[in-house]
């Protein structure tokens, strides 16, 4: 008997170890070692100086930097509202100035700071940082977004583990009209907190909502298709996919052109990479890039509805087979799926 007790212990303790092992190689495996990766840079002008500067640079930085010449400030800024450049260099004798954009992340305007630094610091000239983007008044780093992604992506995945848990007797697609309404109250906290509260979204409050929403019911679409095969190991499962996958590869933190080759295909396609650079794209560029981030959210959503489908099809064919669980199994599911809440 207490044999059985320690195995049954020891199978309910492989979810928060596993979530440990996985936690630390996705965050550390992320965000451990930030190095330019491709680093998009621009220097201005079209003289033979500055072409020689521009070949020198990625000479010297090899796969982490990818530096061109651009003939005009105004194509710089025209790049970085596009987001096809992380930092455009205007070299002046007197007066060098880096053009930068930190609401797309402020961490990618440093690190090419530190790049123009150095070929300021041996003229012996101070560079000037000049950002063409405004944050919001409650956001000075414009990093509020990832904290929303974090609370929408928190919500959403622990809101599948109580409908699974406590919904199990209802049918496929009366839960996912729960998942629907949760992932509204979901988005409604999200837009109320980062707009009226915080002032994280400065303006376009309902498109964030709606986007929001989306995203938000794409988890919870997902994560309750998933529950019909994965049972007590779709937290671990949600866990990985909007939590350790997602936050690592979402720009919040490090953009691709900080990370390794991994993650940085990750933000190509990503939920979480689709709300964050679709939201900043709303607030900050012009709607620059838009679009295919929302597209990005719709196919996770459709995804999640062919997995509902997949889902509802095979509870109809287990039904007649599959007795009612005993109170002991439902208990035990309940427990493994709020260690990740």
């Amino acid at each position: 008997m207490a044999t059985q007790q320690l195995r049954h212990v020891i199978t309910h303790l492989l979810t928060p170890l596993l979530m440990c092992l996985g936690m630390g190689l996705a965050y550390l495996g992320a965000f451990h070692q930030p190095e330019p990766n491709h680093l998009a840079l621009a220097v201005v002008g079209d003289s033979a100086q500055v072409k020689v500067l521009a070949q020198t640079l990625k000479d010297n930085g090899g796969d982490a930097l990818d530096v061109i010449t651009l003939p005009t400030r105004d194509d710089a800024v025209s790049q970085l509202r596009h987001r096809d450049l992380a930092g455009a260099f205007v070299p002046d004798a007197q007066h060098p100035e880096l053009l930068v954009a930190k609401a797309g992340s402020d961490t990618t305007a440093m690190a090419a700071e530190a790049v123009f630094d150095r070929v300021t610091m041996q003229q012996g000239v101070p560079l000037t940082v000049a950002d063409i983007t405004t944050p919001a008044s409650g956001d000075p780093t414009a990093q509020g977004i990832f904290f929303l992604l974090v609370a929408l992506s928190i919500g959403s995945y622990g809101s599948v583990a109580a409908i699974g848990a406590a919904g199990a007797g209802l049918s496929i697609w009366v839960r996912g009209l729960i998942g629907l309404v949760t992932s509204l109250l979901v988005s409604l906290i999200g837009v109320a907190l980062s707009g009226p509260i915080f002032h994280v979204v400065g303006h376009d409050n309902a498109a964030i909502w709606a986007m929001s929403w989306l995203y938000s019911a794409g988890i919870l679409a997902i994560g309750i298709g998933l529950h019909t095969f994965l049972k007590r190991w779709t937290t671990l499962a949600m866990m990985v996919l909007f939590v350790m996958l997602n936050f690592t590869s979402s720009g919040g933190v490090y953009t691709p052109w900080l990370q390794n080759g991994f993650f940085g295909s990750l933000h190509s396609f990503w939920n979480g990479a689709g709300f964050v650079e679709g939201a900043r794209s709303l607030l900050y560029f012009d709607g620059n890039g838009f679009g295919s981030r929302l597209a990005s959210l719709f196919v996770w959503l459709a995804a999640g509805i062919v997995l509902m489908i997949a889902a509802g099809f095979a509870e109809k064919r287990r039904a007649a087979a599959v007795s009612i669980p005993e109170p002991e199994e439902i208990a035990e599911e309940e427990m493994e799926e709020t260690v990740g809440v």
